[in-house]
């Protein structure tokens, strides 16, 4: 009897369970959604931080599992920063879902209709955008949206960070598909945009095609590809196209943190992942500099990532400067006269959140100036929590080349990084330097060792510390400048201009100290004469004052005493002889010491492998 009354019970709990249940579905079926209004807009001001009001929320269907909303009246303020406009105005939407899919934690649109509506989207200069919401709460993403109805709407975009501004009326049908169609400018460039796409309905296939279309005479943009799914932009291929008068409008609109350049071409096929973009190809043309390579963007734990690979074959390195900027780099070149050091931007503030490594070739250097002594560029770029370091690094020259390694370190976040620079000049020549041609020879080496801190390279070489140092050997030169060179007036004179001489060596050493240099050594040795001098080379100007005292190394026709002045610049140095070296007591002092024989010691040979040892080590 005892097991009989158990069974009875488990069967009146399992259908008081069943009634529970059927009662639960029914209501759930037929449950007044209307009813939930005030906790909507709670949950929405809560989501946003501002008051978002619903004028009326009603079901429209009565009963059954997928369930239509009908809202009216929608209002979603903008921040108080943003301006007078609301973020988003809905005259009118009806939103249909599956009822169940609130068991899973992920809500399943079936169709969303939405009328008269107005976005207003605001990007302050600072970065700040109106739609984000308050920072309380984070938003989640929805399911999947079966079919989207759109008409009579606006979309209105403007960004004051990167200058950009839209006004874009949006319709999506059935017959039509997704269509966003108006105008508006990128830094000032008039543009008209259309996007088009299928219609998102419960019969759109996959992948899901879109054409977006952005044109003006500064700047053209087209994008065509496809999506896994209606607005999966994180799953969509696409190819590119770009054309526009300068890089940055390209930026604006990519925020890729580009530069402004000559105008530019360039065409891509881009694959977007979760988290990941892969920029399989890429080719290109900026001015006269082409421009090919691959590059993978991911994001992760919060940090973009960066790895690439590019090459170019032939380069201008004015091509990466606007107009303006050539202008006012040309202004600058006159005010100041030219400087052998650039005044390269390296501040590195603006990538904090940026790490990754870039490998990179340049066959061939060109220059609208004029022929350049430098010929082909490669090296490997590494970024690393704002330290960047270019390492190997290779510059082809005319003859000879240039390697080592450059850093730029602002890992401790200050206003301007460190600047290392440890560069070595290997078997080069001053004709080769000279720009070609020239009546000097010699093979020349060279090597730069300067740490330094500032915005830019000119800068940074300005408050720096280290050594500079410069070796020329074994090369010839005229011998009347040879003989000049250790103050035999009377030799000069007398040699030929064919006449040649041995110049055994070249060698200048700089100890660098906050900008300063000393020289030490500086000696230009030849076989006919010797040269010392002393002084110092001062950057940012680079400056030189440098006191110059030759002698000959054999009996002189006729020597002049005293010493000159090595003044001007390193690009324009300027050898000043003092009046008095130059006066008519002076040549008469040096005609008696030669009749007499008291001319003062000769120079002996200088020690060219030890100190170019010391200045290139």
């Amino acid at each position: 009897m005892s097991r009989l009354f158990a069974d009875r019970r488990v069967r009146i709990a399992f259908a008081a369970i069943a009634a529970l249940f059927v009662a639960l579905l029914l209501l759930l079926a037929a449950f007044p959604w209307g009813m939930l209004k005030g906790v909507i807009e709670d949950r929405m001001t809560d989501r946003f931080g501002r008051p978002v009001t619903i004028g009326e929320m009603q079901r429209v269907d009565h009963f059954g599992f997928s369930p239509t909303i009908a809202l009216r009246d929608v209002r979603v303020p903008g921040p108080a920063w943003a301006g007078p406009q609301d973020l988003a105005r809905i005259g009118q939407m009806e939103i249909g879902f599956g009822a169940l899919s609130l068991f899973t934690g992920r809500l399943a649109l079936r169709h969303v209709s939405i009328a008269r509506a107005q976005m207003n989207l605001v990007r302050a200069k600072d970065g700040r955008a109106s739609w984000q919401g308050s920072e309380r709460r984070g938003g989640s993403g929805g399911g999947g949206l079966d079919a989207l109805t759109v008409r009579d709407s606006r979309l209105i975009y403007r960004d004051a960070k990167q200058g950009r501004n839209f006004d874009l009326a949006v319709a999506s049908d059935a017959r039509s598909g997704l269509r966003l169609r108006g105008s508006g400018d990128v830094r000032g460039a008039k543009v008209r945009v259309a996007i088009q796409a299928p219609a998102i309905s419960d019969e759109t296939k996959s992948p899901w095609p879109f054409d977006a279309r952005m044109a003006g005479d500064g700047l053209t943009m087209h994008a065509k590809g496809t999506m896994a799914a209606p607005l999966d932009t994180d799953h969509m291929t696409l190819d590119v196209t770009a054309q526009a008068r300068d890089l940055k409008l390209i930026d604006a609109v990519i925020e890729a943190g580009l530069f402004r350049s000559q105008p530019v071409v360039l065409s891509a096929h881009v694959r977007r992942g979760p988290g990941r973009w892969l920029i399989d190809r890429l080719d290109g043309r900026i001015g006269r500099s082409d421009l090919s390579g691959k590059m993978t963007v991911a994001k992760i734990d919060g940090r973009t990532k960066l790895d690439g690979t590019f090459q170019s074959r032939q380069l201008d390195f004015d091509d990466f400067s606007s107009d303006e900027g050539l202008a006012l780099e040309a202004a600058k070149k006159r005010a100041i006269g030219p400087r052998v050091v650039p005044d390269t931007q390296v501040n590195l503030a603006k990538i904090g959140r940026t790490d990754g490594r870039i490998a990179f070739r340049v066959g061939r250097i060109v220059s609208r100036q004029g022929p350049s002594s430098l010929t082909s560029l490669a090296g490997t770029l590494v970024l690393d929590h704002r330290v960047l370091t270019v390492a190997p690094l290779a510059i082809g020259m005319r003859q000879g080349r240039i390697t080592g390694r450059a850093m730029i370190d602002q890992g401790d976040n200050g206003p301007v990084p460190i600047v290392r620079l440890d560069l070595r000049l290997v078997d080069s020549s001053v004709p080769a330097l000279g720009g070609g041609g020239g009546s000097v020879t010699g093979r020349v080496d060279g090597r730069v060792l300067l740490v330094g801190r500032g915005g830019t390279l000119r800068a940074a070489v300005a408050r720096s510390s280290g050594r500079i140092g410069i070796a020329a050997r074994d090369g010839e030169l005229p011998r009347e400048i040879a003989e000049a060179l250790g103050f035999d007036a009377g030799s000069a004179l007398l040699a030929r201009s064919d006449d040649r001489a041995i110049l055994r060596c070249v060698v200048v050493g700089f100890a660098i100290r906050n900008g300063v240099g000393q020289a030490g050594p500086f000696v230009v040795d030849t076989s006919q004469s010797r040269l010392d001098g002393a002084g110092t080379l001062t950057f940012p100007g680079e400056t030189l004052a440098i006191r110059l005292s030759g002698a000959p190394k054999h009996d002189a026709v006729l020597r002049l005493p005293g010493a000159a002045t090595m003044t001007g610049t390193i690009s324009q140095p300027n050898i000043v002889v003092p009046r008095e070296v130059k006066s008519v007591g002076n040549v008469f002092r040096a005609l008696g010491r030669a009749i007499t024989g008291r001319q003062g010691p000769v120079a002996q040979d200088a020690d060219c492998a030890g100190l170019s040892a010391q200045v290139l080590r």
